[in-house]
Formats: C-alpha cells, sequence, structure tokens
C-alpha cells in the first residue's frame, strides 16, 4: 500500500508573508509557468486550493518524466476568454486565487506536442477526459515517419491554461467545442486527420460536422455512442457531487491514478505517475478544472452523444469515419456499438487487449492501426 500524503493545506487562506521560504531550484515546468519566478523563494502567486506535500508524491529534485515531456513540446496561444479580466476568487474563502487559477491573457496557452515532418499529411491526437497528451506518448514516435503528428493537453489538464471556472472559461462541452475550432486553427490550419479518445468524441465529432471539408479522416477510440454511455461511471461521477467533489477532486491519487486504471487494464508505472499525478500537486486549479468538467458532462453528455449520433447517421455525413474499440473498457459497454457501425456502413476495429484508453494499453499497436487506417 502506497503511504499516506500529507495532510492537505489551504495556501490561499494564508497571509502571504507566511507563505515565503527558502525553496530549492524549481523545475522547468514550473518556472515556465511563472517565468519572473525568483529560485530562491516560493510564495503562493502559482499555489492555490488544495496542495500536498512531502512523502513519496513530493517533487523529486532530479530531472522527472514532467521534466522530460514538457521539454518536448512548445506552448501555443489560442481561444479568446470571454468577459473581463477580473482577478479569479477562492469558491471556498473568496481569496484571490495563485497563477494557476488566473488568465494571464488575452488568449489561452495549451500545451502541445508534435512529431514528424511537418511536409507530412496532419494528425492530431486529442485525448480522452480525464487524461493528457502524455497518453499518446507511445503513438506520436509510430506516426513520426509518416505524418505530422500533434498531441495537445485540453484546457484543464496538463501543461495547458487552467483558469478558475467563470473567469474566462467554464469548461462547458459547448465552450470545449469553440476552443477546439480555434486551436486547430493554430496548430493546423490545413486539411488534417483526427483521432480522439474517449468522453472528448462527441465534442471532436460537433466540430468535424461543421468543418467536414478540412477533415481527411476521423479516428474515434472508445467514444460514448449509445444511451448506456450516457451515464459517467462512479469514478468520474464522484467529481461532480456536491463540496465532496470539491475534495475528491483535489486528490492527485484518485483524480490522476484511480481515474486511469480503474477503466481498464492499463496498469501505470510510477514514472508515468508522476506526470498524471503533477499538475493536482503544484496547485488546487486541476481539481477545481476537473470538478467543472465533470459537472459539466453530467449535464450536457447525453444530449451530445444524441447529436454525435444523429450526425454519423446523416446523410449529409460525408467524412471518413472508423470506430476502435478496447475490448477490456470497463467503463462503456461494449453492447450496441458494433451494431451501431454496421448499419451506418462506418469502419470498425477491435482491440481484444485495450482498455477504454487504449493509447495506455496498447500504443504501439493502435499507432498501426491508425497508420493502416489512414493509408486506405
Amino acid at each position: 500500500m502506497a503511504p499516506p500524503l500529507a495532510a492537505p493545506r489551504f495556501h490561499a487562506a494564508l497571509p502571504r508573508r507566511l507563505l515565503l521560504r527558502p525553496q530549492k531550484a524549481l523545475p522547468s515546468w514550473r518556472r515556465a509557468a511563472r517565468p519572473d519566478d525568483q529560485d530562491l523563494y516560493v510564495d503562493d502567486d502559482i499555489g492555490d486550493g488544495f496542495s500536498f506535500s512531502g512523502g513519496k508524491y513530493a517533487e523529486a529534485e532530479s530531472p522527472s518524466k514532467s521534466d522530460e515531456w514538457f521539454a518536448q513540446g512548445r506552448m501555443v496561444k489560442a481561444h479568446t476568454l470571454y468577459g473581463n479580466k477580473e482577478k479569479a476568487k477562492d469558491p471556498f474563502f473568496g481569496l484571490t486565487m495563485g497563477k494557476e487559477s488566473q488568465s494571464s491573457d488575452d488568449v489561452f496557452s495549451w500545451f502541445c506536442v508534435e512529431s514528424g515532418s511537418s511536409s507530412n499529411p496532419t494528425v492530431l491526437l486529442i485525448h480522452g477526459f480525464p487524461s493528457q497528451a502524455y497518453s499518446y506518448r507511445k503513438v506520436l514516435p509510430v506516426l513520426s515517419d509518416k505524418y505530422r503528428s500533434i498531441a495537445f493537453d485540453w484546457l484543464g489538464f496538463g501543461f495547458s491554461d487552467k483558469p478558475q471556472p467563470k473567469y474566462g472559461f467554464d469548461y462547458t462541452l459547448d465552450e470545449y467545442t469553440s476552443a477546439l475550432e480555434s486551436i486547430i486553427d493554430a496548430v493546423a490550419p490545413d486539411k488534417l486527420s483526427i483521432v480522439v479518445q474517449g468522453y472528448f468524441a462527441p465534442i471532436v465529432v460537433k466540430y468535424a460536422n461543421e468543418h467536414q471539408d478540412k477533415l481527411n479522416h476521423l479516428i474515434l477510440i472508445n467514444p460514448p455512442i449509445t444511451d448506456k454511455h450516457a451515464k459517467l461511471p462512479s469514478t468520474l461521477a464522484c467529481f461532480s457531487n456536491f463540496l465532496l467533489g470539491e475534495i475528491f477532486s483535489q486528490d492527485p491519487l484518485r483524480a490522476s491514478d484511480k481515474a486511469l486504471t480503474s477503466s481498464g487494464p492499463y496498469m501505470m508505472k510510477e514514472e508515468d505517475a508522476t506526470v498524471y499525478r503533477r499538475p493536482y500537486l503544484v496547485s488546487g486549479s486541476s481539481g477545481f478544472a476537473l470538478n467543472a468538467i465533470t459537472r459539466a458532462m453530467g449535464k450536457d453528455l447525453k444530449v451530445y452523444i444524441e447529436s454525435m449520433r444523429s450526425i454519423l447517421a446523416s446523410d449529409s455525413w460525408n467524412t471518413k469515419t472508423t470506430i476502435c474499440w478496447g475490448m477490456r473498457d470497463r467503463w462503456l459497454t461494449y453492447d450496441g456499438v458494433a451494431d451501431f457501425c454496421d448499419n451506418l456502413k462506418h469502419k470498425f476495429v477491435e482491440l481484444p487487449m485495450g482498455g477504454h484508453h487504449v493509447q495506455e494499453d496498447r500504443g504501439e499497436e493502435l499507432g498501426n492501426i491508425i497508420k493502416r487506417i489512414l493509408r486506405g
């Protein structure tokens, strides 16, 4: 059994002068988040909500997988904030939140990782909920010889911006659809193919329906597509519970490890866990975003799934579409998925050893399947 985490504390509730303390040099991803940082001190500009320190899950002194992964990517500006730029407040105490919960500019920053030559056809790899672009780490190199492949962190995840809800972004499904258009225009202005996994698939299909002339191929990996898929699994639904959800979403083990490993056969390595836990260990902003996204999913997911089915069944849908299914998915039932594809003549590919997050379980296999699909 893993050792217990240190007790959480509210940074934002403490006077600023009490938070200044000697500190070792910060890792690169924290310096990037706060470019004006002084390595000798750390204050509450970045910490907000709950934070955890000490023990097995504390930041390592040596470079970690988070540092290595961050070094492979770049920050891309896309999607304008709504409303005025009022400073975000703590949802519990009404105090000003730290920098990670603030929108520092008029346009959001997205973390993107790219591989392959820019002269090759573009493939956009979109992670599911809750996950990160890091989940495609085994797929990217497989595609790199023939394609320019790009993976990004959604707003609220990984290294991308995570503004406090109600201060520039509310994490609704409609907002995510609009934000997707912005990031695609920024990283892939010409034609492309899209691969999307899990609960963000209905958002991507809605975008694709309005931009079919831009798409070469659409690949959906374990998308929620039947009526039985409209209800979030308990592992995710707990984040939307009143008050309790705010606490659960601040637990890095529940929000990252459990959410990923409970969905299928994926056995998370400790070095990978450090990447997925990082946002929740740094600041409470990731947890507040997770809480807001879960509530939005609970409210609008059914409508989006129904819309996705209608779009994929429409006579006006002309985009080449393939659905890949990890047969060991513990969140979404397989019943009715194959029939849906057969009735609409969409291509269907089974991955017997994959779970809900197929790119985690069978990354290289999925990469080769994507290549075969795109080659036609």
